[in-house]
């Protein structure tokens, strides 16, 4: 996808949604012209945004306002242009012992790495296994801290989808390939009512030999430098503990 865009428009593009992903509100040429000093003119940055809205990375939610990225652009932003901030020794180590504890079942693994994950990153986060009648979450609060989630009718959607177990095993184990490391869903792009600001940010492994699903859930804008890698992080542990 990014073969199609200059070097500038991919400075802008990737600058817009750190810039979104911090504040939350749409983002104008000028907010990037005084922030970042980008070496050309709001005018200049204006055209590059336009560009990119008929490129289908950014829309403009009002006329006056600033744009947003498109799920299109996240997509990019999380597979090429975000910077991974990892983990530190600290924090795998902690994760490693909770996980370790847990070891022997695959309730008592999926449940403690769930919590786990819940904390970690601040979101809300779910698990599911292949063939179980169960979803394991935790981290409800936790979405109240995204103003996204003001709307208590979204809040209801989407806690009623986290507790639908068909649901969710039919998006992590069909609708989605399995055998990935590390997949992004947006509720834009599954038409589910209510759900279009929604993220989901999934891994899949191996838990005691069956199929494994963890997944974190939370705006479109989430922090996903800090969330994809303890995501990783905690499917390779999972599958390195339940084998």
């Amino acid at each position: 996808m990014a073969d199609a865009l200059t070097a500038r428009q991919i400075q802008i593009l990737k600058l817009l949604i750190d810039e979104y992903i911090e504040t939350a509100d749409p983002v104008g040429s000028e907010a990037l012209d005084k922030k970042y000093n980008l070496g050309v003119s709001p005018a200049t940055i204006r055209n590059e945004m336009a560009s990119l809205i008929k490129n289908g990375f950014l829309k403009q939610i009002h006329t006056s306002s600033g744009r947003v990225p498109t799920p299109k652009a996240m997509k990019l932003y999380i597979d090429q242009l975000m910077e991974e901030k990892q983990m530190s020794l600290a924090e795998e180590v902690k994760a490693k012992e909770g996980v370790n504890k847990a070891k022997g079942t695959v309730d008592k693994i999926m449940e403690e790495a769930t919590h786990a994950l819940a904390r970690q990153t601040g979101s809300l986060a779910f698990a599911a296994v292949e063939s179980y009648d169960k979803i394991w979450h935790a981290g409800y609060a936790n979405v109240f801290s995204n103003p996204e989630f003001a709307d208590m009718m979204l809040c209801e959607s989407l806690f009623s989808m986290i507790d639908e177990v068909e649901r969710i095993n039919d998006l992590m184990f069909h609708r989605i390939d399995p055998g990935s490391i590390l997949d992004v869903m947006f509720g834009e792009e599954l038409s589910w009512p209510n759900l279009s600001p929604v993220s989901i940010l999934s891994t899949h492994f191996n838990v005691y030999g069956k199929k494994g699903a963890l997944g974190v859930v939370g705006p479109a804008r989430l922090s996903y430098p800090r969330v994809v890698p303890v995501l990783k992080y905690f499917g390779h542990l999972i599958e390195e503990v339940a084998r």
